[in-house]
């Protein structure tokens, strides 16, 4: 299938900050408008790319929510999708069309989720429940808690209320109050204002200190030594290596074991992936999986030119980016707790350097910006290529939160 576009994600909030799914659109681009043709390719790739035929759904709990347009209502990309993790976002004014109407019944029916656009309460009010199962709340610049009130009458039915943009944290937590299920904005790459803790907690210091003593090549039993002096650390080491994914075969118990096993660059690896979830500053969920995701985008875009050994120092860049947000310290000062190569810290710095354009191409997936398609050719991928690691670090970051 040949691809022009590019992939956009847009993570959805939960009240707890979590990320219940994801927003997957094309890039809207003025001149070109959006197809029916194209949200139905658009399905289909995504079916293609995240429902496995043998290993079912990869995003494990997630939801995917995807523009629809009537005439892609009943047709057979719809089916390649797994009901329950689907969302299709619909225009109320399409159901005045007595098809339309069918065809959003049937694939209710058949468990799908729709969330309606533009929904005028007024005059769906009570037949609400039986066509959709979320709907759009929109907001202006205008009072947010005045408009989500409006809508505090749904909370009694099924029908779920998802709140665009939701832009401040002020506004998120209005909604939240106010009993609006899923948020949309730009606020994962947002920090919560009024945390408390800043820079690092004992066990990020710990995961430091080993990464500058992995970089330095330091023997196995000093590394073994810093280890034991974190239980919780040396516990997760343990139950990372015995598992299921990681294939031993036979159950590792001592330290030392499993950090021979490992190898350096894994446990580097290993360990930037630990040092961003053992954030304990109040920030928010959807920051860690934004990380993770952006960590092995990154990667993937590299790994054709670099090799697997540079991209994986542009995984440890992508998953770096965020550290500012996640420890609540400037950039510079959280560079000079942590040896970094030059082009890491090029790449984090200024997104220069060898790695900085594969960064600067990841965080551009997160945006509806109109850098990805210069990004992307300026390092000879083509949309294909770009849309199909973007999806692929969706999964793989499902499966490292597990």
């Amino acid at each position: 299938m040949h691809q022009t576009n590019f992939i956009v994600r847009e993570p959805l909030l939960d009240p707890k900050q979590r990320v219940v799914g994801y927003e997957l659109t094309w890039q809207h681009n003025d001149s070109m408008p959006v197809t029916p043709d194209d949200l139905e390719a658009l399905v289909g790739f995504v079916a293609g790319q995240v429902n496995d035929p043998d290993k079912g759904w990869l995003l494990r709990d997630k939801i995917l929510f995807l523009e629809a347009v009537p005439a892609m209502l009943s047709t057979d990309a719809m089916y390649d999708m797994p009901p329950e993790h689907t969302v299709l976002s619909i225009k109320t004014s399409e159901l005045a069309n007595p098809d339309t109407m069918s065809a959003v019944q049937a694939l209710r029916a058949g468990g799908v989720g729709i969330l309606l656009r533009e929904a005028d309460l007024a005059r769906t009010g009570s037949r609400l429940p039986s066509i959709a199962s979320y709907i759009e709340v929109r907001f202006s610049g205008a009072d947010v808690g005045a408009q989500a009130r409006t809508y505090a009458a749904l909370k009694d039915s099924q029908v779920r209320m998802v709140g665009r943009p939701v832009t401040s944290w002020a506004d998120f937590d209005v909604c939240a109050g106010l009993g609006l299920d899923a948020f949309v904005g730009k606020l994962h790459l947002t920090p919560r204002p009024g945390v408390a803790v800043k820079g690092m907690n004992p066990a990020q210091t710990i995961i430091m200190q080993l990464m500058q003593m992995v970089k330095q090549n330091a023997d196995i039993q000093q590394l073994e030594a810093v280890l034991k002096r974190d239980a919780t650390l040396s516990y997760k080491l343990l139950r990372f290596i015995n598992s299921a994914g990681f294939g031993v075969g036979r159950e590792v118990q001592s330290l030392r074991q499993a950090l021979a096993l490992l190898g350096y660059t894994p446990l580097y690896r290993w360990l930037t992936l630990l040092l961003a979830t053992a954030s304990t500053s109040g920030f928010s969920p959807v920051l860690l999986e934004t990380a993770v995701v952006r960590g092995r985008l990154a990667e993937l875009l590299a790994l054709g030119a670099l090799g697997k050994g540079e991209a994986e120092n542009v995984f440890v860049a992508g998953m770096f980016s965020l550290l500012d947000r996640l420890l609540g310290l400037p950039m510079k000062e959280v560079l000079e707790s942590i040896q970094l190569s030059d082009d890491v810290v090029a790449a984090l710095l200024t997104r220069g350097g060898k790695y900085g354009p594969y960064l600067a191409l990841a965080e551009a997936c997160e945006l509806n910006s109109n850098l990805v398609a210069s990004l992307a050719a300026g390092l000879n991928l083509s949309p294909l290529d770009v849309n199909k690691a973007h999806l692929s670090a969706l999964a793989w970051a499902q499966n490292v939160a597990a």
